[in-house]
């Protein structure tokens, strides 16, 4: 009588063991083989890594502004002066105009 009442101790681990168990051996023999994915999946895989090596190609050798007085900084001032320039519109000053 000692052997039934130490398993049912040990009920859930048991129980949770045989799912996991179930659970991989189902996906084992049900999921596609990695070279279907593979071969379905090639052309997404092919253009994402000649995507990335053209951003390392560009980046390396295209020419980076060192300071500050490039014309996109001064490009990017531009837009910044114009939009601090005109504050938001307060509920105050939308009364005050009428």
């Amino acid at each position: 009588m000692e052997i039934p009442e130490k398993l049912l101790k040990f009920k859930y681990p048991i129980l949770l063991t045989l799912a996991v168990s179930l659970f991989l051996s189902s996906l084992i023999i049900f999921a596609p083989s990695f070279l279907n994915i593979l071969t379905y999946f090639w052309p997404l895989f092919l253009s994402t890594a000649l995507f990335l090596v053209a951003v390392i190609f560009f980046g390396k050798t295209s020419a980076h502004p060192g300071g500050s007085d490039s014309p996109a900084a001064k490009a990017g001032e531009g837009i910044l002066n114009y939009v601090a320039g005109h504050p938001e519109l307060t509920v105050d000053s939308y009364n005050k105009s009428e």
